[in-house]
């Protein structure tokens, strides 16, 4: 079955604005509220007898170590916690966000019980991604106006959908002989952007996949090395003649700047970068290069020579009918702040540093 991108861009739509949507499986219809952007009151109207359980990750269920849970090797599939009498709005709020953990003492005891559509329930956390909240819902059996399949999500992120949607010159710092091209499907989601560097020469260009960070690309954040990536990698593919910088809008790691700066919180308590997310819920890294293959494929580009330490970007992009032909370190921006997140990214998610 074929799915409707403007679907699911209207289910983001609601949970950002507080409203239930639910996402029909091949057993069972789960009627949902995000437990980020509801409160007391629309809890109450959503489930008026106080039945609803709480849908989290089986990462977020093994940080509260809940019982019966299950396997949580896969962080980001779903996990139902039984409603009880003192798992009201706040207690349910404070099992979502791990801000809570340390300030909010957990009532509980909770019991995690049997998905009644484990593949509705999975399509449920990763729309709560795209749309940028914590992935936790109540969930109950009201009537809702807007009803997503896991198809519908599906075409929502199908980077097929990805066009061409205009390019210009765009004189940038280390490269004065640039043009920015802009990618964008047409029922909504992310705008991506590639800066074609040099002249085309007949060779495979240099190429890099940059993921957006606003922190260490704008404002300098000295906890990453994206910052002094992003500027080496346009004086690099300068230097080299011909080059493609993919700015993908895929910020910390895939689940969006709010659930970046939250795992910027946790890493404050002394949690590295994966232990943060898996502790939010969230994939070690979410993002999909097959986004960058699509782009490449629209400007004409089947080989590059990729500039990473990273073999997992390599991998993904031959997987999606890229060829590369040969892959190209790229280290900058060491300093003391960054030192323990370049260790986490070396031991803990294969970085060749």
């Amino acid at each position: 079955m074929s799915g409707d991108a403007r679907v699911a861009a209207r289910g983001v739509d609601a949970l950002r604005r507080g409203w239930p949507v639910a996402v029909r499986g091949p057993s069972a219809t789960l009627a949902l509220l995000a437990v980020e952007t509801a409160d007391a009151g629309r809890l109450a109207a959503f489930d008026p007898e106080a039945r609803a359980g709480v849908l989290l990750s089986a990462g977020r269920a093994a940080t509260l170590k809940l019982a019966n849970q299950v396997d949580a090797a896969v962080p980001d599939s779903p996990v139902l916690v039984e409603r009880a009498p003192w798992l009201d709005f706040d207690a349910a709020f404070a099992l979502a966000d791990p801000a809570r953990d340390l300030a909010t003492p957990l009532k509980g005891p909770y019991r995690a019980v049997p998905d009644p559509d484990p593949v509705a329930a999975a399509a449920a956390l990763r729309l709560a991604r795209v749309a940028g909240l914590l992935p936790a819902f109540f969930v109950g059996d009201a009537v809702v106006e807007v009803t997503l399949t896991p198809e519908d999500i599906d075409a929502h992120e199908d980077p097929a959908r990805l066009l061409l949607a205009t390019r210009a010159r765009l004189p940038v710092a280390g490269a004065e002989t640039a043009e920015i091209v802009a990618f964008r499907a047409p029922a909504g989601g992310d705008t991506h952007v590639a800066l074609l560097i040099g002249t085309p020469d007949g060779r495979p260009p240099l190429v890099r996949l940059h993921s957006e960070c606003l922190t260490g690309d704008v404002l300098g954040s000295l906890k990453c090395d994206c910052g002094p990536q992003l500027n080496a990698a346009i004086h690099g593919m300068a230097a080299a003649g011909w080059g493609i910088l993919l700015y993908l809008r895929q910020e910390g790691r895939g689940i969006g700047l709010v659930n970046k700066l939250r795992a910027y919180a946790l890493q404050d308590q002394g949690y590295d970068t994966v232990d943060a997310n898996t502790r939010l819920g969230f994939a070690v890294d979410a993002r999909d290069f097959k986004v960058a293959a699509r782009m490449l494929a629209l400007l004409g580009q089947r080989e590059v020579r990729l500039m990473t330490n990273n073999p997992a970007k390599a991998a993904a992009l031959g997987a999606a009918g890229v060829t590369v032909v040969e892959r190209v370190p790229h280290k900058a921006g060491e300093n003391p702040h960054n030192e323990q997140y370049l260790v986490t990214k070396r031991d803990r998610t294969g970085h060749q540093l």
